[in-house]
């Protein structure tokens, strides 16, 4: 059996403290195999902010994988944001991501992330070809019966949550994923969890998204996933602070 944390949208910078904190604890109790943060470890960028993310990272003590969301991208600094949108993102994932090694499966990005779009609103996702080109062939290059769990920030499509993804080249890269061995696909952004099975013309694709430990909120309370990996396939269970906090 193998157990994931699936983390998201942390927003140092407008964390939750209390939530970390649970989230910390859960971590040294329970000791998952790993942790999979899909994105937004900051608000706006700033060295401050991943410093403070890396910082509670490295607390965990277990392996720890992270993606880029669109916060992540520098905010203020348009010349950075247009020349080199990752160096600060770049700097966290060699301080903290040293890569995880479990039995039977890989965990692999998507990029969903633009430094700008044609449209006003960059905060949306977008899959480019390249960045589906650069996830399919990681998935092609994985030893025979290993299967991936892809991980990006935004949702490739809609899921029903209040906050919206609207990715482009979302459905294009799931109906890719459909003809791989793909288990599921992780993300966040809309700061609601869900876990749904999408239909593509290849067959359906199942869709796994984390809430989030900042203080923006939307309809559910602070909280991540738990997943659970064994020879029955792999479960989600939703796990709230304010639950935790309930039955203690």
């Amino acid at each position: 059996m193998i157990r994931l944390f699936h983390i998201s949208d942390v927003h140092y910078g407008l964390e939750d403290k209390a939530a970390l904190e649970w989230v910390a604890d859960c971590v040294a109790r329970e000791r998952p195999d790993a942790v999979a943060i899909t994105g937004d470890l900051t608000m706006r960028a700033r060295h401050r902010e991943f410093a403070a993310a890396a910082e509670w990272i490295r607390r965990l003590g277990v392996p720890v994988t992270v993606e880029v969301g669109n916060h992540d991208l520098p905010y203020f600094n348009l010349a950075e944001r247009f020349l080199d949108p990752y160096r600060r993102y770049r700097w966290l994932q060699g301080a903290v991501n040293h890569g995880i090694a479990l039995p039977g499966f890989a965990i692999v990005p998507l990029k969903t992330t633009a430094r700008a779009q044609l449209r006003l609103n960059w905060s949306k996702g977008r899959v480019g070809p390249s960045s589906l080109a650069a996830c399919l062939a990681a998935i092609d290059a994985l030893p025979p019966g290993i299967r991936a769990l892809v991980a990006c920030h935004h949702p490739l499509v809609e899921t029903g949550t209040r906050g919206k993804a609207l990715t482009r080249g979302g459905t294009r890269a799931l109906a890719a994923l459909a003809q791989r061995r793909v288990l599921a696909v992780l993300s966040g952004h809309v700061h609601d969890a869900f876990d749904i099975q999408h239909p593509t013309e290849h067959g359906p694709v199942r869709m796994i998204g984390a809430g989030t430990l900042s203080q923006r909120l939307r309809a559910t309370p602070a909280g991540f996933n738990e997943l659970i990996i064994d020879d029955s396939g792999l479960r989600v269970r939703l796990r709230h602070k304010a639950e935790d906090d309930f039955a203690s």
